[in-house]
């Protein structure tokens, strides 16, 4: 649930908790010499420890108490991210500078985040990097891409003009169809499903039953149809639980709001009187009732709960379960950081959020679902800064925040052609977050449309998808957003029905729809989309396809690259020993013979071919050293908004990839069927080697003259590389397989 923002002023300043911890840095100093003036590490964390600045120089010496040159020292700091750098001095000429092949931080610098413990940082050598770490934990749903469905916008079943749990079950098979070998649908295989318990609202956000259904879009025999038919499909569910507030209409209120004798008086917040401050956006969040105040941090008749009264905190807990039991494979939690309030009595000091109140009661959550479910999904909404966030996902809270920061700066560097501040973003969510573990999206139901803000720019638009679904994170699609819907102003605009066909309501209804439909739909929409190879439907298709069928893009760490041109963004994703590099040009004219290099990896040394799994075209070769760093990386040519996914795989030893001018051809090729394999001159006797990306030879054929045939017909899609061995020498083809 978005802030809501009023136009006034806050009559006290929102206090946010001062939690401090011990971080410990620690450095080895044993291939260098210390210089009398000693060891000194400087960063954004000094003024925080009774310096007067940041970044001084002299400000915070270490030392080294055992004589083993590891130098040390501990600071106490509020929550936070901090950059820093040591030196072997007091100086700045004597900073670290070689930490270009780490990627990290702003201008290479160190990365520490405060949030949920003290930190004993690892020790690491002056002036160099380790390898990325590359072991962590994944979990299902890291290898997941989840659909967000308002289904009071997503298909009616029985004409009134809303959704509801029949329509979204007709309209599985668009989401995923079940059958791996088709290429029809969109290749989802998670829902979110936004507020479906019931509500005197459209939205949902405020509750009156929490063992029910909305009785707008079916019965709960309706929604575990629902629930089977898209388990069937091997689609995981998520739905909405909304722990902040209820409905001012739910009957705990109404027996709340009777009087202080009530024994619900406690499961919300009163007051006497109006404390009479505003909230964090400006606005009131006391209402009164019955001659008392109510705490309600959202307006509109949304109560919060009371997470310090026991009996409340049991009944909710007892709900969390029904819907675990009943199968639903975990929740989104709304409005996450402003569970448990501070001080809500005082008139001069309040805490709203990222309390220990509302750790707590996140812990007890994780137990609670985890009791339940081992293997349920939690993902929060806290809207704030990605270093603020991390607090949320640790420490046993919850598996998952949505990344808001990361999402904006996709957008925005599409948008103005400059790649420096999404660079910048990715370097510290790899940091900041445990790996992969964050929700990356492009909006969500409450923002603006993704195709309003590129103004309907459909090559922005795909550049967009194609960098959020090749990035690190669990991927969040928002209903519509593949084919283009728009979606600007009131919420109810954000979430208009979906767009089906060209005809009457875009076959959304055969009734009057809830809400007036989009103005676009008739160019933009499922059926129109499908049919259009070039469309925005066909281009997620694709690209989710091709992030199930690369565990490196579901898997695999993040990896920082540098480009000689200031459009591209490069970066790599790489699992155990496969790996994948991204290439973007965000800019919106040519970028030509472009250099791209990478520093420390765990990608093992030799010669890579590099296929662009979107097309099946080369990228060339590249060689990749014992410390698994690369270097000018010739990407020859990228288009206006224009995004490259190769797929590295090590050639067999000794073999470097020919190109197109040499005298080996293949054709057809792509293919589906026989090709054609020929050399312009006679070599003698021949044996051709076929190799799967993972680089093991899967065929053998010996061959004499200048042509040979070999048939596909019974290969699994995919690219393959052919090695051709002759008197003359040795050339490797790439070919790809379709069906």
């Amino acid at each position: 649930m978005k802030p809501i923002l009023f136009i006034s002023f806050c009559l006290v300043a929102l206090v946010q908790p001062a939690f401090s911890f011990n971080v410990t840095f620690r450095v080895n100093m044993s291939q260098v010499t210390v210089p009398p003036a000693g060891v000194h590490v400087a960063g954004s964390f000094q003024s925080e420890t009774g310096l007067p600045a940041d970044w001084n120089p002299a400000g915070t010496a270490l030392t080294d108490l055992d004589g083993d040159n590891i130098y040390e020292v501990t600071v106490n700091l509020p929550a936070g991210g901090y950059f820093y750098k040591f030196l072997n001095g007091n100086s700045w000429p004597t900073a670290e500078t070689n930490l270009t092949s780490c990627g990290v931080g702003t201008d290479y610098n160190r990365v520490v985040v405060v949030g949920s413990a003290d930190t004993l940082l690892p020790v690491v050598v002056f002036n160099s990097c380790a390898p990325p770490n590359a072991t962590y934990a994944t979990h299902w749903w890291n290898d997941a891409v989840f659909y967000e469905v308002f289904v009071r916008s997503f298909y009616d079943n029985n004409g009134d003009g809303k959704g509801d749990f029949p329509g979204l079950t007709a309209k599985l098979d668009y989401l995923n169809d079940g059958n791996p070998n088709n290429t029809t649908d969109l290749g989802i295989t998670a829902l979110w499903l936004m507020p479906m318990m019931p509500s005197p609202s459209y939205h949902g956000y405020d509750v009156t039953n929490y063992k029910g259904v909305e009785s707008d879009y079916g019965t709960m025999a309706q929604f575990d149809a629902f629930l089977a038919a898209a388990h069937a499909r091997g689609i995981k569910v998520i739905v909405d639980l909304v722990l902040n507030h209820t409905s001012s209409q739910h009957p705990w209120f109404n027996k709340s709001a009777s009087g202080a004798a009530s024994p619900y008086r406690d499961w919300y917040v009163w007051s006497p009187t109006n404390p009479g401050y505003l909230g964090p956006w400006g606005q009131n969040v006391w209402s009164q009732r019955n001659g008392s105040y109510y705490y309600n941090l959202f307006p509109g008749g949304l109560p919060d709960l009371n997470w310090r009264n026991a009996a409340m905190k049991d009944t909710l807990w007892d709900a969390t379960r029904f819907w675990l039991n009943k199968g639903v494979d975990g929740f989104r939690l709304d409005a996450v950081k402003y569970l448990v309030e501070d001080s809500l009595q005082s008139a001069t000091q309040v805490n709203f959020e990222n309390t220990e109140g509302t750790f707590g009661v996140l812990q007890e959550f994780h137990n609670v679902v985890r009791a339940a479910n081992p293997d349920a999904f939690t993902v929060g909404e806290a809207w704030s800064p990605s270093t603020n966030v991390v607090p949320y996902v640790t420490e046993n809270r919850l598996d998952a925040c949505f990344e808001f920061d990361q999402a904006a700066a996709i957008v925005s560097s599409v948008n103005t052609g400059s790649p420096a501040n999404l660079r910048s973003q990715l370097i510290q969510v790899d940091q900041v977050y445990p790996k992969l573990q964050y929700g990356s999206f492009l909006t969500n139901h409450d923002q603006e449309r993704v195709f309003s803000t590129l103004i309907g720019n459909t090559p922005k638009m795909k550049q967009a998808a194609a960098l959020y679904l090749t990035l690190p994170g669990v991927p969040f699609l928002y209903y519509g957003e593949e084919i283009g819907m728009l979606g600007t102003g009131a919420d109810e605009d954000k979430r208009k029905p979906m767009q089906w066909t060209a005809s009457t309501n875009s076959g959304f209804t055969i009734g009057t729809p809830w809400r007036v439909l989009n103005t676009n739909y008739a160019q933009y929409n499922v059926a129109t989309e499908q049919a259009d190879p070039a469309s925005l439907l066909n281009h997620y298709k694709k690209l989710i396809a091709v992030r199930k069928e690369n565990s490196s893009l579901r898997k695999g760490y993040y990896l920082p690259t540098t480009a000689t041109s200031t459009k591209v963004l490069g970066y790599g994703r790489i699992y155990e020993q496969e790996a994948v590099m991204v290439v973007a040009n965000v800019g919106t004219t040519l970028v030509t013979n472009c250099m791209v290099s990478a520093g420390i990896s765990t990608l093992g040394e030799g010669t890579y071919s590099a296929t662009d799994l979107y097309t099946g075209l080369s990228g060339g070769t590249l060689a990749v050293t014992a410390t698994g760093t690369f270097a000018s990386w010739l990407v020859d040519s990228l288009k206006g908004n224009e995004t490259r996914i190769f797929r590295l795989t090590l050639l067999p030893t000794g073999v470097k990839e020919l190109q197109e001018k040499l005298s080996l051809v293949v054709y057809p090729n792509p293919t589906n069927t026989e090709v054609q394999i020929a050399l312009e001159e006679v070599t003698g006797n021949g044996q051709i080697h076929v190799f799967d990306l993972a680089g093991k030879m899967i065929k053998e054929i010996s061959f004499s003259g200048t042509h040979c045939k070999l048939d596909t017909r019974n290969w699994k899609t995919g690219s393959y590389f052919l090695e051709v061995k002759t008197e003359k020498g040795v050339a490797v083809k790439r070919m790809v397989v379709e069906r």
